[in-house]
């Protein structure tokens, strides 16, 4: 799993985050957490320097099992993106950084992110985001790795079940204006299907229906878009 994720910009934090619920991560104190900011994004930098060589992608640690996954942003210099996690990862780190940048850097702005001036506060809202992009991550792994049952493939006019859930009936309908873009928040293919389908008068058994998902699914992705306050179910 991903231990922790920290976002440097000129060898300096601005935002850490431990994923695992765990006190005991390598950023756990702020003193670490400021030296090996400084140590990794020069690490990181030192390597831009060789063409030939390219840049670090990945690092392992000797005493642990732990791995070290760096990612440069490609719109603000010097800005990089580093993610513990272990051997028993079932998360894409790569695609999760990449969501991470670009989520990142939509929701406070290329200006803003360059001309910051050390106050770690203002990006504390976006740590709840950090959380539903690896609930995403982990969904779409595992619903590659399910398959659907006969029952599953029906049609909704053939479908007859007596004692389905009642959320199967909920209708999602936006709090927000609809003409922001989803990709810039979720991760998922599936998700942004979802969002594109939801209409305020579609059920999630509707929606699920016309996507060839599971309504459990769908409801997955339905209390993520309520996290986020794009939508409510009614």
């Amino acid at each position: 799993m991903i231990r922790d994720l920290v976002i440097i910009k000129d060898g300096v934090p601005l935002l850490a985050k431990n994923l695992s619920n765990s006190q005991k991560g390598i950023f756990a104190k702020e003193n670490d957490l400021i030296m090996l900011s400084g140590f990794f994004s020069a690490l990181n930098s030192f390597s831009d320097q060789f063409e030939d060589l390219g840049s670090i992608k990945e690092l392992k640690l000797s005493k642990n099992n732990l791995k070290l996954s760096f990612l440069n942003d490609r719109d603000v210099q010097n800005l990089v993106y580093l993610a513990t996690f272990d051997g028993n990862n079932s998360v894409d780190v790569r695609r999760f950084l990449k969501s991470v940048s670009k989520s990142f850097v939509n929701r406070f702005g290329i200006d803003q992110i360059k001309k910051w001036a050390g106050r770690r506060e203002m990006f504390e809202t976006f740590e709840d985001i950090v959380d539903n992009f690896l609930e995403e991550d982990v969904d779409e792994g595992n619903e590659t790795n399910v398959c659907n049952s006969a029952e599953q493939l029906l049609s909704s006019k053939n479908k007859i079940d007596e004692n389905i859930p009642d959320y199967y009936n909920y209708v999602p309908r936006f709090k927000i204006s609809t003409k922001i873009n989803p990709e810039h928040y979720l991760t998922g293919e599936s998700s942004c299907k979802v969002f594109k389908k939801i209409d305020g008068i579609k059920s999630i058994f509707q929606i699920a229906d016309a996507l060839n998902l599971q309504e459990e699914r769908v409801y997955a992705i339905c209390k993520n878009l309520i996290k986020f306050g794009f939508i409510s179910l009614s």
